[in-house]
Order: structure tokens, then C-alpha cells, then sequence
């Protein structure tokens, strides 16, 4: 049958693959694509335009929840994928493993301050999952402390710490001793983090909770009541760090700096799936007696190294943090001049960098916006998965000015749209 996989999309059409999709992997999920739009199937992708089954093109503003920072089919890193995968593409997982170990010494260079060890898993999930359980053995204690609103995944230590009851009460008993505080209350840390508390948990801008920013002094204060207590603070930047919010980490507007950070989606450019668990040296101690006592098969090998290589030189030479802090500047100013014509429609625009969170008074209105920028080839994150009346503006990078300004065209007509579909009726009694 040869080699080219290309022939794997021959006689393939959309209602196939629709029902496929129905018949074998989520049908409600399908139900929700067809309502908004969607009835096609990707089939390539460059920069930061994808195509579909019958050749349109889409403008992707969504980048695969913040992982695409360097848009689709960057070609260095497709071309550093390639020359991997003729060498090899596992390893032996006995050998010493060169990937592995380069990056991890990079990561070292870039994360902030001392910042030392990394553990290389295969998603943000498991990167949190590896770091309840180095802050419990570190700190011999149990108490893990995080913010309402947070996102840190959907395994069951993660879907512990994150913030919203929806995705959590089916699936408990969950992991115990956990507390959600109120987020970007600095009163609430006061009385949370105590003498018992192992970790405590932010994400210095909180994704899925809808883009919420947290204050310099928030952050801050974490780290002082860290110290003073004997606990970890854990920073997740799985969705805003690598140059997502203009600086490098989220943590660096605050100038704090971690004893444990988690990363994932965009440390390999959306090549592959990778994660990492970057720690203080005093975290690592532990391995000294058992250092195979936590591993991941998949976590670290040399194909999902070489991408993060790959994916940091590139921020690097490109200069993609400042590029990310100047676009969002400009895709910001945009959506508020939408958000000052139609101030009953768009609650508020916030963000940093190209990390953009557009709040609706309610989530029907959210669902009409979303279907008209469908309708202009716009694709954004649908909604947050713990504000639904929140849909993120999360492009590339290294997007450029011409396709902010069709974001910010779709935009304006998608809402537009929904202030004439929607002309005479009272939002606020919806």
C-alpha cells in the first residue's frame, strides 16, 4: 500500500465524517459543532489560517487553547521534527537521552530565578498530577490550597485543585484536603495557607476561569505566606506562560518567582504533546532515595524534546514575547471599540498580551457571537470551561497585523448581528 498517508483522506466527505465522529467518539459534542457552524472537517494548516474539507479557510484565533504560539506548520519546527523522527523518535528509556537532558537545561535558563529540575510528562494535567505529589513529599504535609475559577485539568488529582464543582461532583470522592479560596483575595490566602499547607496552587492568569487576571500584589503576597509558612507555591502557566501574555512567564508581570511551575500546550509548538514540572532544587530531594518512585513512559522522549527546543529557539529569534505584547495591544484596542458601540452585548474585554478573554452578559449571547464569527471564518475558544459567558482570543503569536484586523472586522459584524437578531428584547430579562 506504500508509504504516503496522504491517501488516508481519499474518499472521505464531510457527512462520513460527521457521523463517524456521532457513531464513535461524542455525540453530543457533535451536536454542539453542527449548532454552531461547523460541518467540515481540518485538513491542513499553516501559520495562522486552517482549511477545511471543501478548501475554507479559517482564521484561527483559538490555536488549540494558547498551544499553537507558533502558529500551525511553523517550518524550523517541522524541519526539527522531521530530522528527529529519521533518527528516532522513542528511546530505550535506559540509555541517557540527550533531548531530554538539553532541554531540560534550557528550561532551567529561561524559567525564573532557581528554578532548576525538570520532570517531562505528556500534558498540563499530568504536570499538575506530578506536582501534588512532590509538594506532598517535600513538605511531608497534605493541605493543597488553590483559587475558584482555576483550571489545572480533568484528571483526578487536577480536577481537585481546579475550581468548579460542574466538572468535579460526578466523579468524587475526589483527592481530600483540598480548599478553594477566593480568588485574587489576598484575605482569603491569610486564612488559607497555614501551618498543614503542602501547596498552594495559581494560575497567574487563570484560563478557563475566563481570563482573569491576577494582581501584582495577589501574586505577591502568595509568596510571602509561602515562605512564612513553610508551603510551595505552585505557578501554572500550562496556558500563559511561554510569551502568551507579552513577558515570558505570567509570573514575571509580579516579579515572582515559584517553587515549582508547570508547563505544557505550547512548550512544543503544538507538535506533539509534552508537559514538564519545573522545580526548585529543595523540591528535588526527594528523588535522591527513589528516583523512579514517580515516571511517565511517554514523558520526555527525544521527538517531544527536540519540539520544545525547537519552540523555544524560535520565541527566541523571532522575538515572539514582544510580539505577543504589541498584537494584543492592537487585537485589544479593536474589540473594546466594539465593546463601546454595543455596551449592553460586550461586558468587558481583558487579557494580557494575546491571552484575551471577551465577557457577554449571558451565555445565549456568547453562543450568538460565536456563530457569527463562524460565519466570517473566525474561530475562537468557544467558551471557558468555567465562565461559559467568556470566549478567549488566543492566535498565534507571531499572527499578523492584517489578520488582527480581520478579527477585529468578524468581530465587530458578529456582534453587530446579534444586536439586530436580538433588536427589541430586553438582554437584562433574558
Amino acid at each position: 500500500m506504500g508509504t504516503d498517508f496522504s491517501r488516508f483522506y481519499d474518499g472521505l466527505d464531510d457527512a462520513t465524517v460527521v457521523q463517524t465522529f456521532s457513531d464513535y467518539v461524542n455525540p453530543a459534542l457533535s451536536q454542539v459543532l453542527q449548532f454552531i457552524g461547523f460541518s467540515s472537517y481540518e485538513v491542513e494548516a499553516q501559520g495562522s489560517i486552517v482549511r477545511d474539507s471543501s478548501g475554507r479557510e479559517f482564521l484561527d484565533c483559538l490555536g488549540g487553547y494558547g498551544t499553537m504560539s507558533l502558529g500551525h506548520s511553523h517550518p524550523k519546527l517541522v524541519a526539527a521534527c522531521k530530522a528527529q523522527l529519521d533518527r528516532m523518535a522513542f528511546s530505550s528509556r535506559i540509555l541517557f537521552n540527550a533531548p531530554q537532558a538539553m532541554l531540560a537545561k534550557k528550561l532551567a535558563e529561561v524559567t525564573p530565578g532557581a528554578l532548576h529540575y525538570s520532570f517531562f510528562c505528556n500534558s498540563g494535567a499530568e504536570a499538575a498530577e506530578a506536582a501534588v505529589k512532590f509538594a506532598r513529599i517535600t513538605t511531608k504535609r497534605k493541605k493543597l490550597v488553590s483559587a475558584k475559577g482555576a483550571y489545572h485539568g480533568k484528571t483526578i488529582g487536577a480536577l481537585s485543585v481546579s475550581g468548579r464543582d460542574k466538572y468535579k461532583t460526578p466523579f468524587g470522592p475526589l483527592v481530600k484536603d483540598v480548599e478553594n479560596v477566593e480568588w485574587n483575595s489576598i484575605e482569603d490566602l491569610e486564612r488559607a495557607v497555614d501551618a498543614d499547607t503542602a501547596a498552594l496552587l495559581l494560575e497567574p492568569v487563570q484560563g478557563e476561569g475566563g481570563i482573569n487576571v491576577a494582581s501584582n500584589e495577589y501574586l505577591q503576597a502568595a509568596r510571602r505566606l509561602c515562605d512564612e509558612r513553610g508551603a510551595l507555591l505552585v505557578f501554572d502557566e500550562v496556558q500563559c506562560g511561554l510569551g502568551r501574555t507579552g513577558k515570558m512567564w505570567g509570573c514575571d508581570w509580579a516579579e515572582v518567582e515559584p517553587d515549582i511551575m508547570l508547563l505544557a500546550k505550547a512548550l512544543s509548538g503544538g507538535a506533539i504533546p509534552i508537559g514538564a514540572v519545573v522545580a526548585h532544587p529543595r523540591v528535588w530531594e526527594f528523588w535522591n532515595d527513589a528516583p523512579l518512585i514517580h515516571s511517565s513512559t511517554f514523558g520526555g522522549n527525544p521527538l517531544a524534546c527536540i519540539a520544545g527546543l525547537a519552540t523555544l529557539e524560535i520565541i527566541e529569534e523571532e522575538n515572539l514575547v514582544e510580539r505577543a505584547a504589541r498584537a494584543g495591544e492592537l487585537l485589544m484596542k479593536g474589540l473594546r471599540e466594539t465593546q463601546a458601540k454595543f455596551p449592553n452585548l460586550v461586558k468587558e474585554v481583558r487579557g494580557r498580551g494575546l491571552m484575551i478573554g471577551v465577557e457577554f452578559p449571558l451565555e445565549d449571547i456568547t453562543s450568538l457571537v460565536l456563530a457569527g464569527l463562524a460565519q466570517r471564518n473566525v474561530l475562537v475558544v468557544p467558551y471557558t470551561f468555567n465562565n461559559p459567558t467568556v470566549t478567549r482570543f488566543e492566535p498565534p503569536l507571531n499572527i499578523s497585523d492584517e489578520h488582527i484586523q480581520w478579527a477585529i472586522k468578524a468581530f465587530d459584524e458578529a456582534v453587530a448581528q446579534t444586536a439586530e437578531l436580538l433588536e427589541g428584547v430586553d438582554v437584562e430579562a433574558m
